[in-house]
């Protein structure tokens, strides 16, 4: 009993997991809990741009750490670029010792954005605007937006909510009905950076909009003058998290030209900012410092952003006047965020020269066809092997079926939890599947016709089915994922998406062939007195 109750929660948990993941790919607009990831797709699908950069060094004088710490700082300054740049689901990845990977589906502009990814970083120290101003940008945007809401039809699919409706609860029906009519759309550029109704955070479905908002001349002309509206970072670890916006003052307090030196240090001592845990410390030259202990010195317990390229990496808090030229940055930082915030604040250059040495566009037209092809195939595919189950074991084969069913399910979802890039090769893992979803089903299922054909019950036949053909199909699957687990790890790009859609089909396959289809199969014989079994 106990293991039935706990194989129920198995199967309850898979089916919920996949439903989750699965419907924003079926459904355009759900419920703001729902997931917000969604399947990417890969160059060969989608079209757009792929670059291999090599970060030159073989002429300057560094030691090894110096050389990984040049390829660290490089990627970090492009990864910043390309979200600038504004390409969805992008993927910059390190690979070998110098070398990396650019891949920006979708991207049309390919001069520009090799332009963009060699030219020299911009390093700058800004301070976040007072809250009165704050309020003004806010309001100078939001009742802009409210005037002429029709130029900029992409805002109506977002839905926005109005955040902060001004309506008098004590007034009549008609007049409560004219106020809130009256009110709508008066805070849309507020809910627009707003997350559960609190500003000053971009949910992840909102960049988009707001990149192309903010790049609007029109828009631009309202915002107060000598102010700059930034994003915060992206956050490596959950990409689609919120991201935080500052309002900040246009003027640089500070470039990066001055810094003389980012370091990551761990707090000793009593002090209870920094003991134990990590921070950074700076140090600038003698007219950094000069021009730090002014800023410092006159911005006491205000804010001082972090800028890199026109994004935000952090606002600390200034503390105290600090007349050395030696700062600290402190806060709640992991051993990794600080490392990474080094990186950002001796990246004023590229450490090193960055060659192009490889290039290749594909064109949408391509991807389409691609796409087309491939779900043909696979609905092809999946037809026939329905067709055949259904044919050659009959209410059996149904169930077949529906294994079959939930494990495509499972094998989207997984993908889309994964943040998952679905390639051509990744298609073909796929239809791969389909065919050997049903292998399993069939051993079992021909397991079961021997035992009934020897004068076993159909309760025993199915039982004995289930439990002799266990030891086969783990045997076939493990060494099919051990395979594919070789694939992975030593093939490159398109040959690891084959492997990881295979792998994910497997496990698929396996718990929809022994867990799934045993329970039906349960819930089939137990409860309904049967002599004989479409099989």
């Amino acid at each position: 009993m106990k293991n039935r109750k706990l194989r129920s929660l198995i199967i309850v948990a898979v089916l919920l997991f996949t439903a989750y993941f699965v419907a924003p790919l079926l459904v355009d607009k759900l419920p703001s809990f729902w997931t917000e990831k969604e399947l990417k797709l890969g160059l060969d699908l989608q079209g757009g741009m792929q670059i291999l950069l090599e970060v030159d060094y073989e002429n300057l004088e560094l030691s090894e750490k110096e050389k990984t710490d040049a390829v660290k700082t490089a990627l970090e300054i492009i990864r910043n670029r390309i979200d600038q740049f504004g390409v969805s689901e992008p993927s910059i990845q390190q690979v070998g010792d110098n070398r990396i990977m650019i891949q920006l589906p979708g991207l049309t502009n390919f001069d520009r954005a090799k332009e963009l990814i060699g030219k020299t970083a911009l390093l700058e120290f800004k301070l976040v605007a007072e809250n009165e101003k704050v309020e003004e940008v806010y309001e100078t945007l939001d009742n802009y937006l409210k005037l002429n809401y029709e130029k900029y039809p992409y805002l109506e699919e977002l839905n926005l909510v109005d955040v902060n409706p001004v309506v008098d609860v004590l007034a009549d029906e008609d007049s409560l009905d004219s106020d809130m009519e009256e009110d709508a759309n008066q805070h849309l550029f507020t809910a627009l950076v707003s997350v559960d109704d609190v500003p000053g955070a971009l949910p992840y479905k909102h960049v988009a909009a707001f990149k192309t908002l903010v790049k609007d001349e029109n828009l631009q002309k309202q915002i107060p003058a000598g102010i700059q509206i930034a994003l915060g970072k992206v956050d490596k670890d959950d990409p689609y998290s919120p991201r935080a916006l500052f309002i900040l003052h246009e003027k640089s307090e500070l470039s990066g030209q001055y810094l003389e030196k980012a370091m990551t240090k761990i707090g000793q001592g009593y002090d209870p900012k920094t003991n134990g845990k990590a921070y950074v410390s700076l140090e600038f030259d003698k007219e950094g410092a000069k021009i730090f202990k002014n800023v410092t010195g006159q911005n006491i317990k205000r804010r001082l952003a972090i800028v890199l390229d026109g994004v935000v990496y952090v606002a600390p808090v200034i503390q105290d006047r600090i007349p050395s030229g030696q700062a600290q940055i402190t806060g709640t930082f992991s051993l990794e965020e600080v490392q990474d915030l080094v990186i950002v604040l001796e990246s004023g250059n590229l450490p090193a020269p960055v060659n192009v040495i490889e290039e290749r566009t594909v064109g949408p037209s391509l991807g389409s066809d691609s796409i087309r092809a491939g779900i043909q195939a696979a609905l092809l595919g999946m037809a026939l092997v329905i067709v055949f189950m259904l044919i050659y074991y009959g209410l059996s084969g149904l169930i077949a079926v529906i294994g079959l069913i939930v494990n495509m399910g499972f094998i989207m979802a997984v993908l889309t939890s994964l943040q998952g890039t679905l390639t051509m090769p990744g298609i073909a893992g796929l239809i791969l599947t389909i065919g050997m979803a049903v292998d399993a089903n069939v051993i079992i299922f021909e397991r079961i016709r021997e035992e009934i054909a020897s004068g076993k019950t159909i309760r025993s036949a199915v039982d004995a089915g289930f439990s002799r053909a266990l030891v086969t199909i783990l045997d076939a699957n493990i060494t099919t994922l051990i395979t594919a687990l070789v694939l992975y790890q030593f093939g490159t790009g398109p040959i690891k998406g084959f492997a990881v859609t295979l792998s994910i089909g497997i496990v698929g396959s396996m718990f929809a062939a022994i867990v799934l289809s045993k329970a039906i199969f349960d819930g089939m014989v137990t409860n309904v007195n049967r002599d004989k079994l479409s099989i």
